[in-house]
Order: structure tokens, then sequence, then C-alpha cells
């Protein structure tokens, strides 16, 4: 099975991803809701909750985790894995960074959580492969309750989208990291606002591809994972706008279950 875990409901864009690619494989999901948003929690909290959620998703039996959270990728992932060394530990930032990387633009904008933002961490490893780029990070904390809401268009959310990206769009970027898991379902508006020739990196997407280029690439371990369609979602307090929110991703409600707090 395929752990995945979001501090709340915007991990399900992951899902939708991975499901697009690997219909076939079992997915247990864990959104910390009673704790999010994680971008404003800090760098200690958010890798001691990353580290009991991991656990937590080991103990129900995955073989794979996919940390679908780009303030706990940016925070906690290099933690998870010398935590747990055997485990393929699949993060948000990585996947994203090659992509963008590979288009061969100089001008990279990155829109977050603050947490995200605050980190550096696409910054860093954009740096790491190509010292030349210029990179833009711009924290975009309204985004996240507008799509918890639903209001993924319209003259309220474009006029957010307009404040929050327009010294992106003064920098003349040419392409944008949406770095939260939450903003792929905004990427109308986005795309929108700042115009056709810009290039959008989901990173949910690129995470999927990698995941997929992975179990084709080890196939003995890929016959592990157990397969099928009785996918289970746990959250540790009840989701906001759940129904909508899984409705936008899959097209139908899918069924959760309320745990305590894992912290």
């Amino acid at each position: 099975m395929i752990g995945v875990f979001d501090s709340g409901v915007g991990g399900l864009t992951v899902v939708k991803e991975i499901f697009n690619l690997l219909p076939e494989q079992q997915i247990i999901y864990f959104g910390d809701t009673a704790h999010l948003p994680y971008g404003t929690k800090g760098e200690s909290f958010v890798k001691k909750s990353s580290e009991k959620i991991t656990k937590w998703l080991l103990d129900k039996g995955v073989d794979v985790i996919v940390v679908a959270c780009n303030t706990s990728s940016a925070w906690a992932s290099d933690f998870l894995k010398e935590k747990f060394p055997k485990v393929p530990i699949f993060e948000m930032i990585t996947p994203a960074v090659e992509d963008i990387t590979a288009l061969g633009k100089k001008k990279i904008g990155i829109i977050g959580t603050p947490g995200t933002i605050e980190s550096q961490a696409y910054n860093k490893k954009l740096l790491t492969l190509n010292p030349s780029l210029k990179i833009f990070p711009v924290s975009c904390p309204l985004f996240v309750p507008l799509v918890e809401e639903g209001w993924l268009e319209g003259k309220v959310t474009e006029r957010i989208a307009e404040r929050y990206l327009k010294s992106l769009k003064n920098k003349k970027i040419e392409s944008l990291i949406l770095a939260c898991t939450h903003y792929p379902l905004l990427e109308g508006t986005i795309r929108k606002v700042m115009g056709e020739k810009v290039n959008i990196i989901n990173p949910a997407k690129s995470l999927a591809n990698q995941l997929n280029l992975f179990l084709e690439n080890n196939p003995k371990f890929s016959s592990k994972i157990k397969k099928g369609e009785n996918h289970k979602f746990y959250f540790s307090e009840k989701p906001y706008n759940y129904e909508k929110i899984s409705r936008l991703c899959f097209k139908e409600k899918i069924k959760h279950t309320l745990i305590k707090p894992l912290l």
C-alpha cells in the first residue's frame, strides 16, 4: 500500500494524481486536520508530527510513504529519510525542481504557505542544480481558505490572486511552482492572472510521475504493494468542507474516518 499524509485536505490533490497514474495501487491517507496549517507551526513541530504520522502509516502496513505536504517536505523529508532508511519516501520538492529545471527557464516564481516560503527549500534545491537561476518566492496564505471554501474562481478570488501575483508579473517570470497542495485547484485563476506563456508546475504531478517511475524500475518492490480499490482516508479532526474538496478532486464524496490526533 502507499501511505500519503498532509496537514489537511490539500494532499488529496496528490492522491488524485497518483490515482491517475497508478489506479490499481491501494492508498491510505492521513490528514492532520487537528493541527493544520503546518505552514505556521514551525520546523520542530512539523518534524515531530511527520515522524508520528509516518510510524502510524507503517503500522498500517504501507510500503511507501508520500509526504503530500510542501511544508513537511521542506522541513521534515530529509529527517524522515534518516529515521526510516529502509522505507522509500517521496516528497514534493525534488520532483518539481527537477521538472522545472528541465524546462531551461531562468526566471522562476514560487508561491506557497509562509512555512514553505520561509524554509527556502525550493530555492536551495533549484540553485543547487542551476546557480544562475533568478528565483522569486511569494507567500499566498489566503489561497488555502479560498480553496477550502470552494472559491476557485470569481471576482474575489481573482483580485486576491492579482494582489499576490503582481510582483511576479512585474518580474516577468517564465515558470511558476505551485508550492502548496491546495493551489492546483486554483490553477485556472492563477493561469488567467499570469497568462498562458508562464509554465505552471504542479508538484503533485511531478511526484506522481516519480513514484510511477520508481515502481516501474523496481518490480520486485512494486510487487509487494497491495493492490485494490479499498482506499482509506483518515483525519485527526473533522475536515472542513471535506465533501466539497473531495468532489473537486475525485468527482464524488470519499468516505473518511476520524481518529484521535497522533501528537
